[in-house]
Parts: structure tokens; sequence; C-alpha cells
């Protein structure tokens, strides 16, 4: 790919330093945890966690907060993590090693009744050994901080969540026990499965990885051959952490393909259903696309192309199967970044020259469904998972340092060979 211009950099930089901020004006610095949105009153969200921890090395080398400060957020999140209630009742903060999925900013407990978050837990881990790998000095603080994200990886049982033989649950609660679904289809949980056959302690069964990717589906669209997942985010949260470039499991070495080539693929085919725009909502095209997870409007139906077209809020929109109401998510495609500069670079572009950092950093927006003051709809304050996730795929792109730190994770490299990845970089 040729280098982008001067421009593009500059507009890309300050996109990656304003969403980096989120976590500097939404952490509660006494423990660490970050609020799920910049709305008034959120939860923290233990995710976000995960990707302010992975956010803080990225800062430390663009120069916008010092290595000491990061250091003692981090210790802030590791240390309460450490020292929470996982006893599992309803008013703790989780139960074998994993978390609910909301806790209250300031006491760290269970908030709106959430579940045990599998996936979740596994993006906060990800985090933990992220700034165990960047911050390696012989320091006091950053030797606790070492020692305090490998205890608390070592103290998941991930095989507590295989009740019922090979499969992975997706959570669990207090009141009701397992939640009565697993992991079916390619999502987002490739990285929890890395990490869970990966452990040392508790290890996921070796069962588990090939028993997941038995629900895979193949398909063709439009011309690409691709293993299918609807909404944006499953094509990019694993690799905001891992570099898949090169290596191959089974289902890939069948197909000749891997997961980041995989996600390339799903970007072009999200640009190529916009330009086709089979509903007919404003604002999609080559320079308007991407479905993904996140706010959207709720407003009363509307006629949209002669039929009566409703609108779903917070949703996982995804194509070419639906849902899709016409949001599109300026986070997702920008994470996108990494995957097809070629396409991405343009759609930002004209973004920000119509509405700027705000629509492209919003949750989502929607040109078909108009304000009071006829302007497009734009979802109202930040989402604390976009942010994060801009941050690390933004970083990837520009100097890969979020995967090469990971890359130097024995447990990454552990997890995936578990798996049955191959070759590239995991080549002794």
């Amino acid at each position: 790919m040729p280098a982008l211009a001067p421009a593009d950099m500059a507009m890309l930089d300050g996109l990656q330093r304003s969403a980096f901020d989120y976590f500097v004006q939404h952490t509660n610095l006494a423990n660490g945890l970050v609020a799920d949105t910049s709305r008034p009153g959120s939860h923290a969200s233990i995710a976000v966690v995960g990707f302010a921890l992975s956010a803080y090395p990225v800062a430390v080398e663009r120069g916008w907060m010092a290595r000491g400060d990061a250091v003692q957020r981090s210790l802030a999140a590791l240390r309460f993590f450490a020292h929470s209630d996982q006893s599992g009742t309803p008013e703790a903060s989780g139960a074998h090693g994993f978390y609910f999925h909301f806790l209250h900013m300031d006491s760290g407990t269970r908030a709106w009744r959430s579940e045990l978050s599998l996936i979740d837990s596994t993006l906060l881990v990800a985090g933990m050994l992220t700034a165990a790998a960047y911050f390696t000095a012989a320091t006091a603080d950053e030797t606790e901080l070492r020692t305090l994200a490998d205890a608390l990886y070592r103290r998941v049982d991930w095989r507590w969540a295989q009740h019922k033989g090979a499969a992975v649950v997706l959570g669990w609660k207090p009141e009701s026990g397992f939640l009565h679904y697993g992991w079916q289809g390619y999502s987002e949980a490739l990285i929890l499965y890395v990490l869970g056959l990966g452990s040392p302690t508790h290890p996921l069964t070796a069962a588990s990885f090939e028993a997941w990717t038995r629900t895979y589906q193949w398909e063709n669209l439009y011309g690409y051959d691709f293993l299918y997942a609807g909404p944006l985010f499953i094509h990019q949260f694993s690799q905001a952490w891992i570099d898949f470039r090169g290596i191959h499991d089974r289902f890939m070495r069948e197909k000749r393909c891997d997961y980041f080539e995989n996600s390339r693929r799903a970007t072009y085919i999200q640009r190529e259903y916009a330009i086709r725009n089979p509903r007919s909502f404003n604002g999609l095209g080559a320079d308007g696309w991407g479905l993904s997870a996140g706010d959207g409007p709720s407003t009363p139906r509307q006629q949209v192309a002669g039929r009566r077209q409703s609108f779903y809020g917070y949703a996982a929109r995804g194509v070419p199967y639906g849902p899709d109401d016409g949001t599109l998510s300026g986070p997702a495609t920008l994470a996108s970044l990494v995957f097809a500069p070629e396409i991405v670079v343009p759609v930002v572009r004209q973004w920000m020259a119509q509405g700027g950092e705000r629509t492209v950093l919003a949750s989502g927006f929607n040109a078909t469904v108009r304000t009071a003051a006829g302007e497009p709809w734009v979802s109202e304050g930040r989402f604390g998972l976009d942010q994060g996730l801009l941050v690390l795929m933004l970083e990837n792109h520009r100097s890969g340092l979020v995967w090469q730190l990971l890359r130097s994770s024995p447990y990454i490299r552990a997890g995936l060979q578990r798996a049955g990845f191959r070759g590239g970089w995991l080549t002794p």
C-alpha cells in the first residue's frame, strides 16, 4: 500500500488521540474502572477496562501520557480486580476468575443484574496481558503490575465454563446459573478460545476449539469467499490484540486463507453491500458503509422506499442479512483501516467533512432519520468499546505495537498452538 498523504495521517492521528482521551476523562482513578459510555450515570464495563489497559502503552509511546501515570492507572485496575469479591453472589464482582459484565463505578460490585461474561472477561484479561508485556522495567511498580496480571490470568477457571462437554457457555448468573446458549458460528470469541487454551492452570479442553469451528459458516458473497459474520466488530475485536497475518488453524488451512485476510474480505463485502443499498437508505454507498454493533435511533417507524421501516436502537447490525435500519458505525469503519486502508480513508475523509469527529467517533449515525433541525441522527456521547477499538486498531496499522506486545506473550503463543495454528510468526 502506498503511504498515506500527510493530511490523512494528521487526520487519523487526531482521531486516535481523541479516542484515547475517553479513558482520560471517564476512568475512576481510585480503582481503574472505566465507564461503559460517556453518558451521565454510566456503569463500568469490564471489557472497556481491558481496552484501557491496552491503550495506555499506546499513549506512552505516542507521548500522550507519562509512563508513571499509565503505570498507576493500570495498577489501580489490577489491584482492584485482584482483591475484588469473587464469591459469585449478586453483590460480588465476579467468580471463578471471571467478572460481571457491568460493575458500579465506585464500589466495583455487580450492576444491572448483569451476567458473568466470558467474552468481556476475556477482553479484560487481554488488556492485563498487554500491560504486562509493555511495562517490563525492574521498578517496584512495574514488577507488581506484571505479577498481578499473571496471577489474575492464572486465576481464571476456563474449564468451569465448559459445564456440558466441549462447548463454552456465554455466561452465568447467580440467580439462574449458566446461560442456556453457547458460542455458535464465527464470532469475537476467537480470542476467548486462544486465551482459554493458553492457560497454564485451568485451560479449556483441546476439543473445545474444534467443536466451535465446526459451527463456522463459509459463504460466497458478492464474489468473495469468506468466513461469515455479519457485523464488522466480529472481524475486528480479536485482531485488536492478536496478529493473525500468515498463521492458520485447520479451518483456514483448508480454505487457503487466514483470519486477517478474511477480515479484509469482510470489509470489502460491507462496502459492496452499501453500494447496492438494497433497502434504499440515505448515506449508504462507496463513501458511506459500515454496519456493526452500536447505538441507533429508537424513533417511530417511517416511510422508506415505499415501506414502513422500523429503527432498532442499540443493536448488532450486519451484512447482508441484517438487521439494517440505515445506521452506520464510524468507529467500526475506521477500525477496518488495518485491513483495507484504500477504501477506509476516503470514507473517513468524507464523514469528517460532513460531520467532523462527532460523526466518526459516535457509536452510530443515521442519515435517513433526521433531527428536528433537519440534521442526520447521531448517537449521544461516546462508547468506550468503540474508542478503545480505535486506539488499538489504528496503532496496529501505524506501528503494530499491540500485535508485537502480544506476540511476546507465552500464553498467547501456547493458546494459538493448542488451537492448531501454524506458520508465520509462530514458526520457531
